[in-house]
């Protein structure tokens, strides 16, 4: 790959001139103060580092455009804006090479980037519910601070400085690696940002390696025999990292719509869409038993004890009826104060004996004090055919909601088979 800078523009068409040209090559090179090398097929270190830069502010950009659009609880977009921001600061400085003393200006540059790398792994820490490592991120760029000057005044030594940043770099990057594999959603989107993550964290321990192997080279602008992969690299990954947590920050938001338009935003139970969902991929796993449940005399303590302690009760039922179900069972809110439970792989007896445990934990003391005596009314319909609709289900399991009413609230009705001939339902009284 060319240098597309002046200099390399000329030393190219020298070269094919002197090639077609053999006298005018020889003028050209006794009078030109371009130096004929091979060096025209090297990356240039301050093209990479600009193009770097460039990139680095456009998705500064975009993260903090998503933080202003995102949802609160999608966090970490606002750590890895301010942390991007920090990585063109630390490219500014590197900018001043030749305006300000190497001395002055190397360690500022370097704890800079440090300190925008560890605001990025606090920002993945942060997205995935991870207390944020504040030892490690402060640790870092004060130690990449220390290490610059220990190895620039006192023992200058380049490939010491090289190694020392590059282990910390590791370090960082290692550490939002083992962060995204352990609290990662499953998803395609977290392989790709986790596998980016890697490149980043190999190619750190590979430059650090090579620093210590004699491989750093003399300084920025002549890195050694790997430094061009290395330059190609960052350059790749300034862009792809941040495109990497753009996707997973994405796929996070689409779960959260997902789920407030199948959730009750005040019981976090599945409305009425979840729960027809819900029903279409698990209507295969029979027999099936509905529930369903009405919370008694709810009027009455909305007129005594005023909506917003309605509200609290209703939450307090979801958490009792969520107490009771396995993981694979699925209770919803269908309005007001009416709730319903499809029980997969669950025969009458089943079903029954939740029912039974959901109104003795009612006679339970409650954990809140403060909320009303209350009790409900439970009807259980169970499967009666392989065809059977959940409407069909559900229409018996509310008329023996219904009959419980009827008999005085606080009990279990079982709803009679939509195939047998008309009759009684079976009833377990439990006043």
């Amino acid at each position: 790959m060319h240098k597309f800078s002046l200099p390399a523009i000329l030393r190219l068409f020298f070269t094919l001139h002197s090639r077609t040209n053999p006298g005018a090559g020889k003028h050209v090179r006794r009078h030109s103060t371009v130096p004929c090398t091979d060096s025209a097929v090297n990356l240039d270190p301050v093209s990479i580092i600009l193009m770097s830069t460039l990139m680095t502010v456009a998705m500064c950009v975009v993260m903090f455009a998503a933080q202003r659009s995102f949802p609160r609880n999608v966090e970490g977009l606002r750590e890895w804006g301010i942390g991007m921001a920090g990585l063109v600061l630390a490219s500014g400085l590197f900018g001043l090479r030749g305006i300000v003393i190497p001395e002055v200006l190397l360690p500022l540059a370097n704890s800079m980037f440090l300190w925008g790398v560890g605001l990025l792994m606090v920002g993945t820490q942060r997205f995935y519910g991870v207390r944020p490592s504040w030892h490690l991120f402060h640790g870092a760029w004060l130690l990449g601070l220390l290490v610059m000057l220990c190895w620039l005044y006192l023992w200058p030594d380049f490939a010491m400085r090289v190694a020392m940043f590059s282990f910390l770099m590791l370090a960082l990057n290692l550490t939002q690696f083992i962060v995204i594999v352990r609290h990662g959603e499953r998803h395609a989107t977290t392989c790709f940002f986790g596998l980016l993550m890697l490149v980043q964290a190999l190619a750190m321990l590979h430059r650090g390696v090579n620093a210590l192997l004699g491989g750093a080279g003399s300084d920025m602008m002549h890195g050694g025999p790997h430094y061009n992969l290395y330059l190609a690299l960052l350059a790749f990954m300034t862009l792809l990292l941040p495109v990497g947590f753009i996707t997973v920050a994405t796929r996070r938001l689409q779960t959260l719509l997902e789920q407030r338009s199948n959730r009750d935003p005040l019981t976090a139970l599945l409305n009425r869409r979840g729960f027809a969902d819900f029903h279409a991929r698990h209507s295969a796993r029979q027999p099936l038993a509905v529930m369903s449940i009405d919370l008694d005399f709810f009027k009455a303590i909305n007129d005594r004890h005023g909506h917003a302690m309605g509200d609290r009760v209703l939450v307090d039922v979801a958490s009792v009826i969520r107490g009771v179900l396995r993981d694979s069972d699925a209770v919803a809110r269908f309005g007001g104060e009416e709730f319903v439970v499809l029980l997969p792989e669950s025969q009458q007896a089943r079903a029954e004996l939740l029912a039974q445990r959901i109104q003795a934990a009612l006679r339970q003391p409650r954990p809140d004090a403060s909320l009303p005596h209350y009790t409900l009314s439970i009807g259980i319909a169970c499967q009666a055919a392989e065809d059977e609709s959940l409407d069909s289900m559900l229409q018996r399991s509310d008329r023996a909601l219904y009959r419980a009413k009827q008999l005085g609230r606080n009990r279990v009705e079982v709803a009679t088979p939509a195939l047998l001939s008309p009759q009684a339902p079976q009833h377990i009284c439990l006043n």
